[in-house]
């Protein structure tokens, strides 16, 4: 199904985008174009990606870095706890 009628983004598409880090609404923008013209789908874009479903937020609120792999860790962060 359409999430993005003004450039054909689908549900799919964005959950994809989701499950390789994109957090916000903002940041699917910047990957698939999706919210950045009449806007009308941000709200859908919203409910879709949920609240506190993002880890690289979670590490942030740590004060910790967010990576895009664990094999990117310094090797002081190997024994923290991942998140969930």
């Amino acid at each position: 199904m359409y999430v993005c009628s003004c450039f054909g983004v689908t549900e799919k598409q964005v959950k994809e985008h989701a499950d390789a880090g994109a957090c916000t609404p903002r940041q699917i923008a910047s990957a698939c174009k999706a919210g950045t013209d009449c806007g009308s789908c941000v709200r859908r874009i919203q409910a879709i990606l949920g609240r506190g479903n993002c880890p690289r937020r979670e590490l942030l609120d740590q004060g910790l870095p967010a990576l895009t792999s664990v094999s990117e860790a310094p090797e002081e962060f190997e024994d923290l706890p991942e998140a969930a």
